[in-house]
């Protein structure tokens, strides 16, 4: 389950914002974890139960044509959603440091949310991609900025508490996480899709109302934009964010018009951007004068870990669209004469990482005690290798789907295929997290965060072309292949990682 951003919050001056000493705490934290908690748990509720049924309703209810076309049609426009809410989570950090502060951003990216939710409830078609548009911007807003309110709750010197308290933040989102498909699934499959919706829109709502009573046990985190825009600064921004606006709108309606118009057209779109933004974001930040000669090696090395990351991504979100498609007509669902919705598989992942995240926690410690902990390179190629594994799997549960008689197999292929890609997101989302804090210069601290998150998108943009490859290679060749190419990375990344770690100086 990826995680939220996570990144400091330093108010001007340089001085960490937090709560009360007097305040009541939460298991040992400051008590605003608790609204934090709260908060993100309904949210992320909200968000995973939407994406549950996103693809199946899309299937179901919103696109034309032969059902492998849409199968295929769904996915790639799941992939480059995805893809856009992780972008937008860049400006939506901006907004947060140099316009309104965090606090403002979440709640009003709440309130977004919400309304796109409710949106999607309307059983309309055409209002349909509208509500979506809502839900990305809202989530631009609120994803980024809740985690770095998170980090504004603990002084500089409290690292290995504010470590713990991550920890816990971390299980707030896979709480909601694993429930939101049981619940959102259930309802949009068997009852009605835009019902479920509205269940989604309804725990959304119930976040910001924990978040706005709450909000009084957060201090001052948050409260002001760290670094506010000056008056020319904003109407530059507001210049260029018109224009580009602009072209996009007047390229939408040059292409109605032609009677050209084809929702693939989003999707190639999305996938160039998702390409083109990280190199210009690299190119820009290594050309900047802001950037000394001693941490100019550091973000080389973070490429690399960039690059990796949008690979381990891209396999790991088909989960939502692929995986998801090959639950509801390739996997024998039947449980005592009763089939139980393929979106219940969503709830399998934050299962595992419920029950993994401490284990895989404490053997760290223990190994590291020892002197034995495999460093941040080994980690990342485990990552790349566990989640090529997965893939082998899939590629064999597809051989044994095309080879049975009833063209399905049993559940525990899929269970199998999730627990092994959650030990690689064990072994890789946290530590890049973790990574990205370190390897940052402290001007540039907000950029590669959104770096971080932009490997996220990159990652399900180019999810809109590879999915497509699924149908005509078939599910063995196409799983196996990307098997491959992963297993091969994580190989590269064990060949490379003296270059790597030299590159990386004191950081480990």
């Amino acid at each position: 389950m990826a995680s939220s951003l996570t990144k400091e919050s330093p108010e001007p001056g340089g001085t960490q914002q937090v709560t009360p000493a007097g305040d009541k705490t939460f298991f040992g934290h400051p008590r605003g974890l608790a609204t934090l908690f709260m908060t993100e748990m309904w949210e992320r509720f909200s968000w995973y139960g939407m994406r549950a049924i996103l693809v199946l309703y899309l299937i179901a209810g919103v696109l034309d044509g032969p059902l492998k076309e849409k199968e295929a049609l769904a996915a790639a426009i799941y992939g480059v959603y995805n893809a856009l809410v992780y972008m937008l989570a860049m400006p939506g950090g901006w907004v947060a440091d140099r316009l309104w502060g965090a606090r403002k951003a979440v709640l009003v990216g709440g309130v977004v949310i919400a309304s796109g939710h409710f949106v999607l409830a309307i059983p309309s078609d055409t209002s349909f991609f509208f509500g979506l548009l809502l839900i990305a911007v809202g989530t631009g807003l609120l994803k980024p900025n809740i985690s770095a309110m998170v980090g504004g709750l603990y002084k500089e010197s409290e690292s290995a508490r504010r470590d713990a308290g991550f920890t816990l933040f971390y299980m707030a989102i896979n709480v909601g996480a694993m429930a939101a498909p049981l619940v959102v699934g259930t309802v949009g499959e068997n009852v009605n899709w835009h019902l479920g919706f509205a269940i989604a829109g309804i725990g959304m709502t119930l976040a910001l109302v924990q978040y706005v009573i709450g909000g009084r046990h957060l201090g001052d985190v948050g409260r002001v934009a760290p670094t506010p825009a000056s008056p020319e600064e904003k109407r530059t921004v507001l210049r260029k964010v018109l224009l580009w606006a602009g072209i996009a709108a007047v390229a939408v309606v040059v292409d109605v018009a032609l009677g050209t118009y084809d929702i693939e057209h989003i999707v190639n779109a999305m996938a160039v951007l998702g390409v083109v933004i990280p190199i210009l974001y690299f190119a820009v930040m290594f050309r900047s004068p802001e950037l000394t000669a001693e941490d100019r090696p550091k973000i080389k090395a973070f490429v690399w870990f960039f690059a990796t990351a949008v690979l381990f991504w891209m396999i790991y979100d088909q989960s939502g669209s692929l995986l998801t498609i090959f639950a509801d007509t390739k996997t024998d669902r039947m449980v005592g004469g009763w089939e139980f919705p393929a979106s219940w598989y969503q709830s399998v992942n934050p299962v595992y990482v419920i029950i993994l995240a401490p284990l895989f926690a404490a053997a760290w410690v223990r190994l590291a005690q020892r002197n034995r902990e495999p460093n941040t390179v080994v980690k990342f190629a485990l990552g790349m290798l566990l989640i090529g594994g997965s893939f082998v799997l899939m590629g064999l549960a597809g051989a044994a789907a095309a080879g049975s008689s009833t063209g399905k197999v049993t559940v525990f292929w899929l269970l199998g295929v999730y627990l092994v890609q959650t030990l690689g997101e064990m072994c890789l989302s946290p530590v890049g997290l973790s990574l990205s804090t370190k390897l940052a210069p402290p001007q540039f601290m907000s950029q590669i965060m959104g770096l971080w998150f932009l490997a996220t998108a990159t990652g399900n943009a180019l999810n809109g072309w590879t999915v497509r490859l699924n149908e005509p290679m078939g599910d063995a060749a196409y799983y196996t292949m990307w098997a491959v190419i992963a297993m091969l990375t994580g190989l590269a990344f064990l060949v490379a990682q003296k270059k790597i770690r030299a590159l990386m100086g004191s950081v480990k």
